[in-house]
């Protein structure tokens, strides 16, 4: 299928390889279970735990019945938009809980739920193979929102990313496919095939020229989104590549470098000009997946190596210099972590955590110190999402609640809007 040729106003032309340096943190942390906070046991403490635990939340938002298993804050106004397992998503005001719009039309869970680069569209998808696209109406602050069309193909989706420059819409099935629709005409624009188990993770490049995509067969795949065949392919059959399931990817700022990590516990750093393995990271525990990959821009400037956090059911996230390929400082939660979220400029500097702890944390990547615990969880945290430009991070439990909370200790008083 080719390409609409509207989609030549943000996937150009790529002009010759880059240089790539190579780097990479990952963390991952194991799963919690929840334990109610009457629950009265003799053994272990955990209940006692709970009943005392702090919340520290500014606001809780708790309309889902089931857990909630994505969340994204909108890239400017204080929003965001939730999914779960009671099959429906919700976006809402995150200073006061208000519900804006109840998303309905899914038959199974929802396990991934974006709103557009511009804010101005929001998608949805399902186990039920169900991608469903709503559209802001009107000029009245975000609050009236129409649902605009059900994209379909993929047998369940992964997950969902939109294009960093424009309303191309990307999304990963089980099926081993990877589909790629232009809205708002809803157009499959391709869908790439070559994988051979689910495709669990994805992402644009940064500068939107290719698209990255990886599988539980341990196959990553570069593709020009104009192209059904892939730029290249790394399988477990090459040198340095064996990561069994892959798990987690991430790319650079300067859309050079991707960084993946597996259930064997590695991680790999890969050019992507050259299409090969240039690092291979440790740190982790053996055996213990790494579920999550975040680069970090710690110089402020959004180029060279720079530095990746690497997060695994460990519960550790590794903090990499990548100029040096050597570890910088450990990151450590009690459990599980499931989400590693860069803080914007001016403040590159923090990273937040999420862990099946049942905590968040903001940490500084220059030195490894907690700058902040966010507490308030109920059970294992499935997702987060920082919003207004780093300064609140939103999170989505196992227990059904969404928390907000500041990113930062010396946020004490209410965020303004």
């Amino acid at each position: 299928m080719a390409a609409p040729r509207e989609t030549e106003d943000y996937i150009e032309e790529e002009e010759g390889d880059v240089f790539i340096d190579s780097g990479d943190v990952f963390a991952e942390v194991p799963d919690d279970g929840d334990h109610p906070m009457d629950q009265d046991e003799e053994e272990g403490g955990l209940p006692s735990e709970d009943r005392d635990v702090e919340d520290n939340s500014l606001q809780h938002f708790t309309n889902h019945d089931e857990p909630v298993f994505a969340i994204s804050c909108h890239p400017t106004e204080p929003l965001a938009v939730s999914g779960g397992q009671d099959d429906l998503g919700y976006i809402w005001d995150i200073t006061d809980g208000e519900v804006i719009v109840k998303l309905t039309g899914h038959t199974d869970s929802v396990c991934s739920a974006t709103f557009s680069a511009d804010g101005q569209m929001v998608a949805t998808g399902g186990m039920d193979g169900k991608v469903r696209i709503w559209r802001r109406v009107g000029t009245e602050k975000f609050k009236n929102w129409e649902f605009l069309t059900e994209l379909q193909g993929p047998d369940e989706v992964m997950w969902l990313r939109w294009h960093p420059r424009g309303t191309v819409l990307l999304a990963g099935s089980n099926d081993s496919t990877v589909w790629l629709w232009q809205l708002p005409s809803g157009n499959t624009m391709q869908v790439f095939a070559g994988h051979s188990g689910p495709v669990q993770c994805g992402e644009f490049t940064p500068d939107g020229k290719r698209i990255v995509t990886a599988c539980a067969d341990g196959t990553l795949m570069c593709w020009d989104p104009r192209s059904p065949t892939p730029v290249f392919k790394l399988s477990p059959q090459d040198a340095r590549f064996d990561l069994e399931n892959i798990t987690s990817l991430a790319i650079n700022s300067s859309s050079t470098l991707a960084v993946v990590g597996g259930t064997s516990g590695s991680v790999r750093v890969v050019s992507l000009s050259k299409g090969e393995v240039v690092g291979a990271l440790g740190g982790h525990a053996e055996g213990e997946s790494v579920e999550a990959v975040q680069f970090v821009d710690l110089a402020g400037a959004g180029s060279g190596p720079g530095v990746v956090v690497t997060g695994g059911t460990d519960g550790k996230a590794c903090v990499w210099d990548l100029t040096t390929m050597r570890l910088r400082a450990t990151l450590e939660h009690k459990d599980a972590i499931t989400s590693l979220l860069a803080h914007p400029a001016p403040k590159s500097h923090l990273i937040v955590s999420a862990s099946a702890d049942k905590t968040l944390r903001t940490w500084d990547a220059r030195t490894g110190a907690l700058v902040k615990e966010h507490t308030g969880h109920h059970g294992p945290i499935l997702s987060a999402s920082l919003g207004l430009q780093g300064s609140v991070v939103v999170s989505g439990g196992d227990d059904s609640a969404c928390l907000v909370f500041t990113t930062e200790v010396d946020d004490s008083e209410p965020y303004s809007i």
